[in-house]
């Protein structure tokens, strides 16, 4: 099996329906919360440049694409997503791999961030270099934040003033110096247990409001 990550182009508009169906059926399959997004918003990201597809031939295998906030200080990768039939290939890494070096380059000394509910992409986002870093570290362009309204935890993070939620921000910093081992290990049996202690806070509290509402 022969499958390429590339930068992409018009050519691959046909894909953008696709991708947004994968992104949508994985979020329920987890039961995550995820922001929602459309074909010709896929579709303008492709356009710039700003996104990566991996392909097996001409069948689609999985996406991710980068958003940039306050004028490219810093930069985000969002929909990373791998069709099911190519799962359990390390593709996931594969293509965060692709996204991120290519997003050095095209955003050069920007800050790469992300958030996130999944362990998985928290360990690949740990391997390449990121640190768990409070909301604070993160943009705050309301765009990005806007960006959350489409998701199931959005009135957690409305009523934490957004300054935290379910998800677990994750930072890299080009301008630190690199460390050797890696400067911020992953210990999933630590983040696991932070997960379920924000879920329990969190949940029992918006519980609670809707039920004296």
């Amino acid at each position: 099996m022969k499958i390429s990550i590339v930068v992409t182009q018009e050519e691959h508009y046909t894909y953008a329906q696709e991708i947004c169906d994968t992104i949508e059926s994985s979020a329920l399959l987890r039961g995550t919360g995820i922001a929602k997004r459309t074909p010709e918003y896929i579709q303008k990201k492709m356009a710039n440049g700003d996104a990566v597809i991996a392909l097996n031939g001409e069948k689609f295998a999985g996406f991710c694409y980068i958003e940039s906030w306050e004028h490219g200080k810093f930069v985000a990768h969002s929909g990373l997503i791998v069709h099911p039939d190519f799962r359990k290939l390390g593709l996931a890494k594969k293509i965060k791999t692709k996204v991120f070096e290519y997003s050095l380059k095209k955003y050069p000394g920007a800050k790469v961030f992300g958030i996130t509910t999944g362990l998985a992409v928290m360990k690949i986002n740990s391997d390449l270099g990121y640190k768990p870093v409070p909301y604070s570290e993160l943009t705050s362009d309301p765009t990005f934040w806007a960006g959350c309204q489409t998701c199931t935890n959005f009135e957690i993070l409305k009523s934490k003033d957004y300054k935290m939620c379910l998800c677990t921000g994750m930072l890299y910093d080009p301008n630190e110096k690199p460390k050797n081992p890696p400067r911020h290990p992953f210990n999933e049996a630590v983040l696991s247990r932070l997960k379920k202690i924000k879920q329990a806070l969190f949940l029992d509290k918006i519980l609670a409001f809707n039920f004296l509402s």
